[in-house]
């Protein structure tokens, strides 16, 4: 095939006025140090801080940490062992950001949103950037809307609302996560995305939570970011910002999301490692003064938004470790003075039995009943109260005293209550069978009943509610408050039953 000449001048012609010029103009530096997860990068003096790296040599992706005079401290976001000394360095003018959106429910991730679990590539065209400001004061809107997490002691004395930041503070192996794990499980048919990040726990460990939660069916609205044990120190330092970053997407589109943060003490550990490594200042317990700013401005991000941001919400439930019950360590400290209000796990009550082994006196919800569903509220209003004087009686009378009538029923009532409020791991309870279980423990319908007589109490009783009393069970739920009617409805209820269960 021959072309003509004006042919070929027309199509040349043409190339020449579509050709558009596009120069990429990139800073090119040398590394001049790398080890322990950072390098020192000589030439890039036009960097961001927070501006993503590339090695092009090793493939591996930092993240600009420490812009000094004559470097820049780069944390490595990967296997940096393939990095050498002089290997290149370019900026990319991109800051850190993961991809976000509906595709990563249901996945197991890494700090940098690569799925972990063998289901294939996440495809997903949004991102958002880890890092990014707090909704400001006009943004947001008081937390009124409880977020329920089935686990009685909190539901009834430590409510979290939708927006909160609640912390869960206590000693290793005290139900921390368990806590956490439950009120996953309870948010199903809610509407509420959850997130758990796991940072610096040992990989058996996740699996087991990755699985109870599959078992349950909560894997579908629930997105696990791993940084684990064997994760380097930049990937668990970032994984909780990560995580919000996911979260934060369901929050601006006028959903709700649930975030756990486990733990923060961990990230708190890496991120001191990576400080003293880039040689800025320790301060307390070898902490950079700045650890506070890390820990506030992840957790200033969770909020209830304004209804002309669409009313959406980001709940917080971050984990701190404890040593040997010291809540006024300094990342404690620090943590709870951020926070909403903290659950705080004693590790002799948890010994002794009593579990979920919330500290009623330390234990507090700032939020407080505004956002509780009204019934809660009219039930538990005076339990926290009963249960701090119980514990005192009860220091009190095992110095052997006799006791008169009124303080030993008191006592009884309270070993009532305390069994009453023992809860199992994977049964998170409805908000109706809750409030009908508090009743019958704070007005005195279990008084007649032995100890050992309450556990199989509670299932019977809600049993009996659930097939014979249905129409109360749902009318409560619909009205959320207790009227005088349902009132006597639940005591006749509760008389019938109670009547039934001593002769059985």
């Amino acid at each position: 095939m021959k072309f003509k000449a004006d042919e070929i001048a027309s199509v040349i012609q043409k190339e020449i006025e579509l050709f558009e010029s596009q120069i990429d103009v990139r800073e090119v530096g040398r590394v001049i140090e790398v080890g322990d997860g950072i390098a020192r990068v000589y030439g890039l003096s036009g960097v961001m801080s927070n501006e993503m790296i590339e090695f092009p040599k090793s493939g591996v992706t930092g993240l600009a940490f420490n812009l000094e005079e004559n470097s820049v401290g780069v944390i490595l976001l990967g296997n940096y062992l393939g990095m050498a000394e002089g290997d290149e360095a370019r900026t990319t003018g991109k800051l850190l950001q993961v991809p976000v959106g509906e595709n990563l429910l249901g996945r197991v991730v890494d700090s940098l949103g690569n799925p972990l679990d063998g289901k294939g590539a996440i495809v997903t065209k949004d991102t958002r950037f880890v890092e990014t400001p707090a909704p400001g004061i006009a943004d947001r809107q008081p937390v009124r809307q409880s977020l329920q997490t089935g686990i009685k002691a909190i539901d009834a004395m430590t409510p979290i609302g939708r927006g909160q930041r609640e912390l869960i503070i206590g000693d290793r192996k005290t139900g921390k996560t368990a806590i956490c794990i439950d009120t996953i499980l309870n948010q199903k048919n809610t509407g509420v995305k959850c997130f758990y990040v796991a940072i610096g726990q040992k990989e058996s460990t996740i699996a087991g939570i990755i699985e109870t939660l599959r078992e349950h069916g909560a894997l579908d609205y629930t997105t696990v970011v791993v940084a684990g044990a064997s994760s380097a120190a930049p990937l668990q330092y970032i994984a909780p910002y990560a995580g919000c970053a996911m979260a934060e997407y369901f929050m601006y589109k006028g959903e709700h999301a649930l975030v756990v943060y486990d733990d923060l003490s961990k990230q708190a550990v890496a991120y001191r490692q990576l400080s003293l490594l880039m040689r800025r200042p320790p301060g307390r317990e070898a902490y950079p003064g700045d650890i506070f700013y890390c820990h506030s401005r992840l957790l200033e991000r969770a909020a209830k938004l304004s209804d002309d941001l669409g009313g959406g919400s980001l709940t917080s439930l971050p984990i701190v470790e404890t040593l040997e019950g010291e809540v006024s360590a300094y990342i404690p400290t620090n943590v709870i003075s951020i926070t909403d209000g903290q659950i705080y796990l004693q590790p002799d009550l948890f010994f002794r039995g009593q579990r979920p082994a919330m500290n009623i006196g330390i234990s507090v919800s700032r939020v407080g009943g505004s956002a509780q569903v009204p019934a809660m509220k009219q039930v538990a209003g005076g339990l926290r109260l009963d249960l701090a004087a119980f514990r005192e009686l009860e220091a009190f009378a095992q110095l052997g005293s006799d006791l008169d009538a009124a303080t030993q029923s008191q006592l009884d009532r309270g070993y009532r209550m305390n069994e009453l409020l023992k809860q199992g791991l994977g049964k998170p309870m409805h908000v109706t069978d809750q409030i009908l279980v508090i009743y019958a423990g704070t007005r005195g319908f279990l008084d007649k009943f032995e100890l050992s007589q309450i556990s199989n109490w509670e299932p019977e009783f809600l049993d009996y509610i659930h097939t014979e009393k249905r129409d109360l069970w749902q009318k409560i739920t619909d009205e959320k408050k207790l009227s005088d009617e349902i009132k006597s409805q639940i005591e006749a209820a509760l008389s019938t039953f109670n009547s039934r269960f001593a002769k059985g």
